[in-house]
């Protein structure tokens, strides 16, 4: 939509509310002057993005995350067979050995004892075989009876034909599991049926065991034209038998890559182990990668005797997404230190590949998140694992905040570029909710587009500018705004980034989801956001809508500038906010 902005004026004014470290700065009333006479506001209303003279570079080492994963250089993709093995959590990636552009692929390998700091090792896997010679792909690991990890991948032969890998480690008394053989019989499957598409056939998924004894995994592929997750036997995971029916099909065209599947039960904080009996009342989650860019999740039921899996819904368009950010080719993996799943996800760049060749490097993971589901089975939540409290430095706290419209309230006191920021939003009232429109959630990002931070909502939208510069100019908003439903209340929430960088030519999307929400019954609405320079990765209503960001602000490789951060609210319902907490992060120790 069109936009008329202002010129940025703002008032400063001191608040008396209490701090830990120091007095909070208002900036409140009218924010600029003019207004487009539509309803929108003059909050936030700074001069468009412009070019400068000359810009500096993305190549900036400034970009480059202090605690989300990432090699020292070249390019990363997929997450591949993460575990927890004999107290190592092993971290697997596509990863390209020569170079910061995709291609020559193998596996990556790195190792843990906290998800949060890191030792690069040698690659796991190497383009060496006839069966992987165009590429190392995706996969997952199994742990077999008697502590045996496996790692099931696949590959690519010359002719760019696809399929599934197996790989032992070399020696199982090494704590890293630095090497790993690739079996006498590789391939172990092969797309060979008739109706199969030999270059559609890929990223096997954990095992698991049925009744029966036998190991299931799913294989996405494509068959008689339709997309589908291949499903298969096996009593010794090296020679498998396609069952007759998939465990997932679509008439669609899309193919469905990057598969998981995975247990969960309703309302536990525990996760579930594939490889042992699941519980009675659990629910199956079947991840989907489509489009090259959307993780899209269904749950339902799995008849494990009768290998049928019966999503809860049938209507596709409606599933949700794991994230809907930047967010793709997620993996999870049963943590038995701590009795949880696990997940995390490959996050591209979104400059060129000129930049990425300058920068010499491409690619991070987001943060690894506890997955589960909540108490009424219909959604997933997600939160940064427990660890990465570890990283933080000097606390700020504020408590009893009143955000009125148009209120910027700066947070000062911490490390702007490398934060973890939480803040609960409590509504005085709620009859000023607009009414919500279904067709809404047929795309969200293109409601964050047209109700954006700009424009006067009944309740909200309130949140975060993040990354902004000293003018305004730059500036990444992540938002709420609540809507009254029939029956209850949707919150939309949004990660804008259409004006997050002065430099020209990056993606800068607004990223949005819906999430249902009991107003009467919780009353507060929390959003926590990460800040790590070029990522930012945040999550809302306890983790029922995540959305991972990267941006590229000018003004954070510019020394004459700070980075700024404010809660802010420009709804007509006053936004309370009864607890604000940031912390400093520090660098999580890599050495990759």
């Amino acid at each position: 939509m069109a936009q008329a902005w202002a010129i940025l004026l703002p008032v400063l004014a001191l608040a008396s509310y209490a701090s830990h470290l120091l007095l909070p700065t208002y900036i409140t009333g009218p924010l600029c002057t003019g207004g487009d006479g539509g309803g929108r506001s003059s909050f936030l209303c700074a001069q468009p993005p412009k070019e400068k003279d000359q810009d500096p570079s993305p190549a900036s080492t400034m970009y480059k995350t202090a605690f989300h994963f990432q090699p020292a250089k070249n390019w990363m993709n997929d997450p591949s067979g993460p575990m927890y093995f004999n107290g190592i959590y092993h971290e697997f990636y596509q990863y390209n050995l020569n170079g910061p552009i995709f291609g020559d692929i193998v596996w990556g390998h790195s190792v843990s004892t906290d998800l949060v700091n890191w030792i690069g090792l040698e690659p796991a896997l190497v383009r060496d075989t006839p069966s992987d010679i165009d590429g190392c792909w995706t996969g997952s690991v199994t742990i077999l009876p008697g502590g045996k990890p496996v790692i099931i991948y696949t590959g690519g032969d010359k002719d760019q034909h696809q399929a599934q890998n197996i790989a032992f480690p070399k020696n199982r008394s090494d704590p890293y599991l630095r090497e790993w053989v690739k079996a006498a019989n590789n391939p172990v499957l092969r797309p060979d049926e008739p109706g199969m598409n030999s270059i559609e056939f890929r990223d096997p998924t954990t095992g698991w065991i049925g009744p029966d004894g036998l190991w299931r995994m799913a294989v996405g592929g494509e068959l008689n034209g339709y997309s589908a997750a291949l499903l298969y036997k096996s009593e010794d995971f090296l020679n498998w038998t396609r069952v007759d029916h998939p465990l997932y099909s679509s008439n669609a065209s899309i193919m469905l890559e990057c598969l998981d599947f995975f247990a969960v039960l309703p309302g536990s904080n525990n996760g579930l182990d594939m490889s042992s009996a699941i519980p009675n009342g659990a629910k199956h989650v079947l991840k989907m990668g489509l489009n090259f860019g959307e993780d899209v999740y269904v749950i339902g039921v799995y008849d494990l005797k009768r290998d049928v899996f019966v999503p809860d819904t049938d209507d596709s368009r409606l599933w949700p997404r794991i994230d809907y950010g930047n967010f793709y080719a997620s993996k999870t993996f049963f943590d038995s230190k701590h009795g949880r799943r696990i997940i995390w996800a490959w996050t591209t760049e979104t400059d060129s590949s000129s930049d990425d060749v300058a920068k010499g490097w491409a690619g991070i993971h987001s943060f690894p998140r506890t997955i589960r589901l909540d108490s009424d089975g219909k959604r997933l939540l997600q939160w940064p694992v427990e660890e990465i409290e570890s990283l933080r430095g000097n606390e700020i706290n504020h408590q009893g905040l009143e955000l009125k419209r148009g209120d910027l309230f700066e947070i000062e006191g911490v490390d702007t570029l490398q934060a973890d920021v939480e803040i609960d939003f409590e509504l005085t009232s709620v009859d000023d909710a607009e009414p919500f429109d279904p067709s809404w959630l047929l795309n969200a990002q293109k409601q964050c587009r047209e109700a954006d931070a700009s424009v006067h909502g009944g309740i909200g939208p309130f949140g975060l500018v993040i990354l902004a510069s000293d003018n305004m100019e730059e500036q990444t908003v992540v938002h709420f705004r609540v809507y009254k439903s029939q029956k209850n209340y949707m919150i939309l929430m949004c990660s804008d980034l259409r004006r997050s960088s002065l430099t020209p030519g990056l993606d800068t999307p607004a990223y949005g989801g819906f999430f249902e929400f009991d107003l009467e019954k919780e009353r507060k609405i929390s959003l926590r956001t990460l800040i790590d320079r070029s990522a930012v990765e945040s999550f809302g209503g306890g983790g029922r809508v995540c959305i991972m960001a990267r941006v590229y602000p000018v003004s954070l490789v510019d020394d004459d500038h700070k980075a700024h951060m404010y809660a802010f609210n420009n709804g007509s319902a006053t936004a309370r906010v009864p607890q604000l907490r940031a912390w400093s992060m520090r660098r999580a120790r890599v050495s990759i």
